[in-house]
């Protein structure tokens, strides 16, 4: 399957994209403020590997699996509420400070934002991280200068899987589901599209929680998003 396939011969109008594991590898950062945090509770730091198991879902469902010491949270009798509350402000405090050091933009990436804008595409982020993180990391990353169009994990209501962040995004770019493509690299990325009824293309080097993405379900899956050209 090719993108003009998907678009009946032409390419998307519009293209939406997930953030973290998608446009950049953000887990080093992550990680970093989840262990500043656990250490700040007298707990033992998890490690980047871990974290990247278990991000995609927000900061707060990250803090709460971090605390859980397993993606399976709900599972978890050691945390209450008050020390969740806390360890989300230790979290935030230590990722505004790291939030861009680390992090790298995925190789393949600026190629196809490049061909997409000649193209005369309309680009978006949507992203299920907090608002306080998106752009400053956009900003850091030299991103910022292609979208027009950034919808955080609080910016509504709904995050992904919902379709309510991607309508709302794809709305402001003036497109429509049957024009518009949605990147990602995990399954609230795939559901959110499909629930949306656009087409998603997936990324392999992302976030997957463990399962390959090619079992998940998008129209295209690729290894960099420069095969795309």
């Amino acid at each position: 399957m090719t993108l003009t396939e998907l678009f009946k011969g032409q390419g998307p109008a519009t293209v939406l994209f997930d953030l973290d594991g998608t446009l950049v590898d953000s887990a080093p950062d992550l990680s970093a403020a989840i262990d500043q945090m656990l250490r700040a509770l007298g707990r033992p730091p998890v490690g980047e590997d871990r974290v990247r198991e278990w991000v995609g879902n927000g900061a707060a469902v990250l803090v709460r699996r971090a605390l859980a010491g397993a993606f399976d949270h709900e599972k978890d009798t050691t945390s209450d509420e008050l020390t969740f509350r806390q360890a989300l402000d230790l979290f935030f405090t230590a990722y505004a400070d790291l939030n861009g050091q680390q992090a790298k933009v995925y190789d393949g990436v600026e190629i196809w934002l490049r061909a997409l804008k000649s193209n005369g595409c309309r680009l978006g982020v949507v992203t299920n991280k907090p608002y306080a993180f998106t752009d400053p990391l956009l900003r850091r990353m030299g991103l910022d200068r292609w979208f027009e169009v950034s919808v955080s994990g609080d910016s509504l209501p709904q995050k992904k899987p919902d379709p309510a962040p991607l309508l709302h995004a794809m709305c402001k770019l003036g497109g429509t589901p049957e024009t518009t493509l949605m990147v990602g690299d995990s399954i609230n990325d795939i559901q959110a599209a499909r629930n949306a009824g656009m087409p998603v293309v997936a990324v392999r080097y992302g976030y997957t929680y463990g399962t390959p993405i090619d079992d998940l379900g998008a129209d295209i899956v690729v290894d960099s998003l420069a095969e795309l050209l």
